[in-house]
């Protein structure tokens, strides 16, 4: 029997994606998303047809994930005062609400991915009816959430699908009791930032104990140095980088 798989495709937003008009994706048709890219990363956009035909092969789940903040989430450099409200040098610190005598500092971005803003949504490229559920994170005003799988503490997030929570551990509540639930042993990811999001997702599947494959053509980064230093922190812990073409990828099956 093949083992289940499930393919998470991490943060493909329109904040994390250069806008459409820019130079970097100049074949790209699609009308302008105002006040989207506000925290592109280089290429994102270009990722669309690999992740589309990653989403046409028979994976037993396919998930997207979203930043999905409040407006005036605790990362946002606009909810500080200044002077220490720079985005990207400017941080905060935040406690762990399970064990408050644990902080830790993060570091401030622009505001993206807010809730109910163009920003927040997945790009138009992506073939968006193919995924089973999308899974957000960041959503709490005072938490930060770089993993599908849980906050920056490890304190797991809740899974909502369909018309609600999932309630009860033996369905799973989290991302990791939902992906045991369906019988999935592989977790195939691409995505962005490759090393933010996609090294703390796949990070933290890996620790749930699932196999774990990082495809490299459907990841891009914020910077090739901090890409580098993921990967080597990905590879300490067991996790494999495959390619679009590569037997990892083949097994799952043919594209329906």
């Amino acid at each position: 029997m093949v083992p289940k798989s499930a393919l998470l495709v991490v943060d493909m937003q329109e904040d994390f994606c250069p806008p459409v008009s820019s130079p970097s994706s100049p074949t790209i048709s699609y009308p302008l998303i105002r006040q989207s890219g506000t925290l592109a990363v280089p290429g994102a956009r270009s990722l669309a047809p690999h992740i589309n035909h990653l989403l046409s092969l028979p994976f037993h789940l396919k998930i997207a994930t979203r930043d999905f903040h409040p407006p005036k989430h605790i990362s946002f450099s606009t909810s500080h005062p200044p002077p220490h409200n720079i985005p990207f040098t400017s941080s905060t610190t935040i406690k762990n609400p399970s064990l408050p005598s644990k902080s830790r500092e993060i570091p401030l971005w622009p505001a993206h991915c807010v809730q109910g803003t163009p920003g927040a949504e997945i790009i138009n490229e992506i073939d968006k009816g193919k995924f089973d559920t999308v899974v957000d994170k960041g959503t709490e005003e005072g938490m930060e959430s770089f993993s599908a799988f849980g906050d920056v503490f490890g304190n797991k997030t809740k899974m909502k699908l369909g018309e609600g929570e999932v309630e009860g551990d033996v369905k799973g509540d989290s991302m990791g009791g939902y992906l045991r639930w369906e019988g999935i042993e592989k977790v195939f990811l691409v995505g962005v930032a490759g090393d933010v999001c996609v090294k703390c997702t796949a990070m933290d599947a890996r620790k749930e104990g699932f196999e774990c494959f990082v495809i490299e053509e459907g990841v891009q980064s914020i910077s090739a140095e901090g890409w580098e230093k993921a990967k080597r922190e990905m590879e300490g812990i067991g996790i494999q980088f495959v390619g679009l073409e590569g037997e990892e990828v083949k097994s799952v099956g043919p594209s329906k």
